[in-house]
């Protein structure tokens, strides 16, 4: 029998995608000005940005980025164990720690990278890593690579965390969930999972992804708003790239957790540091997202204005108060046809379609930004009901990969 060939095999997989109506397709922007995305001749209102304080283009952090890569330079030019570890670098990772209230931070160049880092640091083969359905796919990425048993338990649901625990009550256990889900937008139990923590002598890692800079106490995040210090959630990981408006990510707990990922996280050793001008502008913007209240006071208020006029039009919407509001159409060929009728009428919104989302729970992830005015929420509640979008058959429950 002749060896497969890997790049046909590759193809006839991306075909049978396109068949399916399923094939992810990239789009340039020419130019972003807000929530105002510039594509081509056309000119396009963004309800799909990850840029929730909106942040992304303050002229304090152009200003912070520039004055730094005029002194030096662009790239930080080696890992962070060689020598592109820059005071900047360590500066950020000083004023992140604060904010979340633990020892010590360690910035990684991506969130993906620090998911990977941290749980092929701390699991090893025979011990158990427990994690939510509905997480990111770097914990699970993560958890598989480490080597660990990996198992899962339906969305949210904290007595079913319980019972994959006590099916190893006397391996080394990390139980690991998001703080808010990327593609639901709700919040994880976490006082409920913390506590079952430490019940069953667990460790707990929160991806906090889309917490910081939104909830808690001056945008401190989802852990925060919980209530839960260092002692119950002994890692932290959130990225910089989302209401923080850079890119990156940093992990954050004990000074013991930040030692040793220097010394056996992969991902940070092997990798090169994200440019020092880029840390200059992430602090920049950690010191904005904690001072000026006033922009998680408009958010909440617009996703309250949302939420209530879509309530209004009987509109399917997903059970969360964060920016992050699903609005559940079933089928990937109805929020397919649903986001391309958005656009038409001037409105960019995603339709996240399997194999992100399970099979029957295809939707439109709209996200809202303090850039939105209500006159911007107010023109995509209009475009929405010019849809008549229905609610769909209940769907099984499923998993995010």
């Amino acid at each position: 029998m002749p060896r497969p060939d890997l790049l046909k095999r590759l193809a006839i997989q991306t075909a049978e995608r396109a068949e399916a109506k399923l094939l992810r397709r990239l789009r340039t922007l020419d130019n972003a000005d807000g929530p105002w995305l510039d594509v081509g001749n056309g000119r396009l209102l963004s309800f799909c940005s990850n840029d929730y304080l909106g942040l992304a283009q303050h002229p304090q952090l152009v200003a912070a980025l520039t004055r730094a890569a005029r002194q030096g330079g662009v790239g930080s030019t080696s890992a962070h164990l060689i020598c592109g570890h820059r005071t900047e670098h360590a500066e950020l990772e000083e004023a992140l720690a604060v904010w979340t209230g633990r020892e010590r931070a360690l910035l990684f160049s991506t969130g993906y990278m620090a998911n990977l880092g941290v749980l092929q640091a701390v699991l090893a083969r025979g011990d158990i890593c427990v994690q939510d359905k509905l997480n990111h796919a770097c914990l699970l990425d993560g958890a598989k690579l480490s080597g660990a048993e990996l198992k899962r338990y339906p969305h949210a649901d904290v007595a079913a965390a319980a019972r994959q625990l006590a099916t190893r009550p006397d391996a080394a256990a990390l139980l690991a969930t998001d703080g808010v889900f990327s593609m639901d937008g709700d919040v994880a139990p976490l006082r409920e999972l913390a506590a079952l923590c430490a019940r069953d002598r667990a460790s707990l890692l929160v991806d906090d992804a889309h917490g910081l800079g939104v909830l808690g106490e001056h945008g401190a995040g989802s852990v925060n708003a919980a209530d839960l210090s260092q002692h119950e959630v002994p890692l932290l990981m959130a990225t910089l790239g989302k209401a923080l408006g850079c890119m990156g990510a940093f992990v954050a707990g004990p000074a013991a957790l930040i030692d040793g990922l220097i010394q056996f996280a992969r991902p940070y050793i092997y990798t090169t540091a994200m440019p020092p001008a880029l840390a200059a502008a992430a602090l920049e913007s950690v010191q904005l997202a904690q001072t000026e209240d006033w922009r998680r006071e408009k958010l909440a208020a617009l996703i309250a204005r949302f939420r209530h006029g879509a309530a209004e039009l009987g509109l399917p919407l997903a059970a969360s108060f964060s920016a992050i509001q699903p609005l559940l159409l079933g089928s990937a060929d109805a929020a397919l046809a649903a986001a391309q009728a958005l656009e038409r009428l001037g409105l960019l919104v995603s339709a996240i379609r399997p194999p992100t989302v399970p099979s029957g729970q295809a939707r439109l992830r709209i996200t809202l930004s303090a850039t939105h005015e209500e006159a911007h929420v107010d023109r995509l509640l209009d475009a929405l009901e010019t849809l008549h979008l229905s609610v769909p058959q209940r769907a099984a429950p499923g998993d995010h990969v």
